[in-house]
């Protein structure tokens, strides 16, 4: 069992990550950087290589600029590579990887989805229209990896299944046509998506989901699969109490060492794909704060309902803030909150500031 406080990148923590917090990073690498492009901002995007072995790697992070979660376990990845351990120079020796780990500079900077000029680059794929796509696209096409890791995050709603457990951590192993099939490339990813679902559920029993593999060949996973790369999205989810993903960060970085080492040692095949789908689809079944009985705290709620609130993310100074905003109410039955009230009288309120903001909203409402 790998220690992980050993490799975690301490200069890196919470949820704002942009280019700047990841400099100190790049001076620790012993490879060069590579430029691969310039953002539409006209920030450099760079990428580096590591190892020297026959089985390429391709990863990148932050194509979304406000999924930061992956970015800092690349960091922790790279710490253990440079490590002295065992099973990272046996990687280092068998595999080459190329890791991007920030493509959306510029919607890391202003914590956004899209680049700056608001568009989604994981819907970028097909029509390459902007900076980031084409000099991603040139990599890819260069470097030509056996194998792709796609990292994200993905939002606090996910359930693992229809139960009450999150989807801590998810996978896909994108379709490469809309009948879904299972293609050799298709059937590698998923392969080693049970591997890593193996090792997690030791740490997380439970809460691995897969994600949803409707096709659209304007994403990026969906178009490596096309061309016959193996492929698989990463989802950094919630972990309970764990809004900075700090745990949700170990957990990644435990998915992705787990993964190197089965491609490593040729362990592909020691998997079953039927496995993939034992694991329990994402159902968006979870509110980060479910209010029962809310007609106590204001009488306009009709009686048996419930609130559900979700926290927007907010840019602040540098820091990101989670502000209450009330998604839906209603009966909400089957549904879970990462945190419960039962609001039996109102003083289930008012011991941290963060339910006086949702008090304040359930006070806000009137018919």
């Amino acid at each position: 069992m790998l220690d992980y406080s050993l490799y975690k990148e301490k200069s890196i923590q919470g949820r704002y990550i942009n280019i700047e917090s990841i400099q100190p990073c790049f001076s620790k690498l012993s490879s060069p950087l590579i430029h691969i492009g310039d953002s539409v901002n006209g920030i450099g995007i760079n990428a580096f290589k590591m190892g020297t072995g026959k089985k390429n790697v391709l990863m990148w992070s932050q194509m979304h600029g406000n999924e930061s979660t992956t970015t800092k376990a690349v960091w922790d990845m790279v710490n253990f590579l440079q490590s002295k351990e065992a099973l990272a120079k046996t990687i280092l020796k068998e595999c080459t990887l190329m890791i991007i780990p920030m493509l959306n500079p510029d919607g890391a900077n202003v914590y956004t989805r899209e680049n700056i000029n608001k568009v989604d680059l994981n819907r970028d794929a097909k029509n390459l229209t902007q900076p980031e796509s084409i000099a991603f696209r040139k990599l890819f096409e260069s470097f030509q990896p056996d194998f792709c890791f796609n990292l994200h995050d993905q939002r606090t709603l996910f359930s693992a299944g229809k139960t009450d457990k999150p989807a801590t951590v998810s996978f896909l192993s994108p379709a490469s046509n809309q009948e879904r099939h299972i293609t050799p490339a298709r059937e590698v990813a998923m392969k080693l998506i049970v591997g890593m679902d193996s090792i997690l559920q030791k740490h997380i029993p439970g809460q691995v989901g897969r994600y949803d593999d409707g096709f659209n060949d304007n994403c990026i996973g969906d178009t490596l699969q096309m061309l016959g790369v193996p492929t698989i999205l990463f989802e950094s989810g919630h972990y309970p109490k764990d809004y900075e993903r700090e745990k949700t960060r170990e957990l990644i970085f435990l998915s992705i060492v787990e993964a190197l080492k089965i491609i490593a040692s040729d362990k592909i095949d020691d998997y079953k794909t039927g496995d993939y789908f034992s694991i329990p689809d994402n159902h968006k079944l979870f509110f980060d704060v479910l209010v029962k009985n809310p007609e106590v705290a204001n009488p306009e709620f009709d009686a048996g309902h419930s609130v559900g609130i979700r926290y927007k993310e907010v840019l602040e100074n540098g820091k990101i803030v989670f502000k209450p905003e009330i998604a839906e109410i209603g009966p909400l039955e089957g549904f879970y909150g990462h945190q419960t009230i039962e609001c039996v009288d109102t003083k289930d309120f008012g011991f941290e500031a963060s339910q006086n903001e949702i008090l304040d909203l359930l006070l806000k409402i009137n018919k």
